[in-house]
């Protein structure tokens, strides 16, 4: 009989993600002995046109050849699964979604903006096909993806974990920084999956795992306000990472102000 196929493909993004598969160490050889991995290019196996059972896809889609390169990994893969903040809601370079004009961000970065071809947004996968399951962080860790392949295989829903970071720190008897410290930590909508990393350091959650399950945003706006962070701050916690996430991208809206894609302060 033979073993489940994977493949792991990458559209824009830094990397990080498909790191957390070589991170595994040992776990990664004991996966390679229930899988066959057939697409890799992090760790040397190229074949994007291999059939598999599962495709795990890291990055948002960015350009036209990417809305079209990823109409064809769902059409080859039975499930597809996305693996961190940029295939889940956009990541950083979903930022220039608040450019209206689709220009300013060009002119700011590049030398030569006129040879940029890329799409008018940058988009979550979810936004072009159909996504089977959603691994949130900045980056994801090796845990939670070998736990998901694990699950997959015995043909069972992974485990969406929407806890807060809140209930990890307290699970971990860590100190609250926003209440010990006044610390604008966005731990109260976030979702753990980083085991209170942040806060158990002493530095204020920034939500790296998107919003957690009934996340009252609104409340923490308004706390955020109350610790002296004005309108463009409050919009820059809930517009970064996960951007396009609707929970935060609603309540940053709330607060932006014109100017916040490229870096002005109002």
């Amino acid at each position: 009989m033979s073993k489940p196929s994977v493949a792991v493909h990458k559209f824009s993004s830094c990397d990080g993600c498909q790191l957390a598969f070589l991170n595994a160490g040992e776990d990664l050889l004991t996966l390679s002995g229930l899988v066959d991995i057939r697409h890799f290019l992090e760790a040397g196996l190229a074949d994007e046109e291999a059939e598999v059972d599962i495709a795990f896809v890291e990055g948002s889609i960015s350009t036209a050849d990417e809305a079209e390169r990823i109409r064809k990994v769902r059409a080859k893969s039975r499930l597809l699964v996305t693996l961190g903040a940029c295939a889940t809601s956009g990541g950083l370079q979903a930022l220039r979604n608040l450019d209206e004009s689709n220009e300013d961000w060009k002119q700011a970065i590049y030398a030569r903006p006129e040879f940029i071809r890329t799409l008018a947004h940058a988009e979550p996968v979810r936004a072009h096909v159909r996504v089977d399951f959603e691994l949130w962080g900045c980056p994801v860790n090796g845990r939670q993806v070998l736990a998901a392949v694990r699950q997959l295989l015995f043909g069972v829903n992974p485990l969406d974990e929407r806890d807060k970071v809140c209930m990890e720190c307290k699970r971990q008897n860590v100190v609250c920084v926003m209440v010990a410290h006044d610390k604008p930590c966005m731990g109260p909508v976030t979702r753990t999956g980083c085991g209170a990393l942040c806060p158990r350091f002493g530095r204020d959650c920034y939500a790296c795992f998107g919003p957690a399950e009934q996340a009252n945003t609104s409340a923490l706006a308004q706390r955020l306000e109350g610790l002296g962070l004005p309108p463009a701050d409050v919009a820059r916690r809930f517009l970064f990472i996960n951007s396009q996430a609707p929970a935060f991208h609603a309540e940053g809206l709330k607060h932006y102000q014109p100017g916040f894609a490229n870096g002005d302060r109002q």
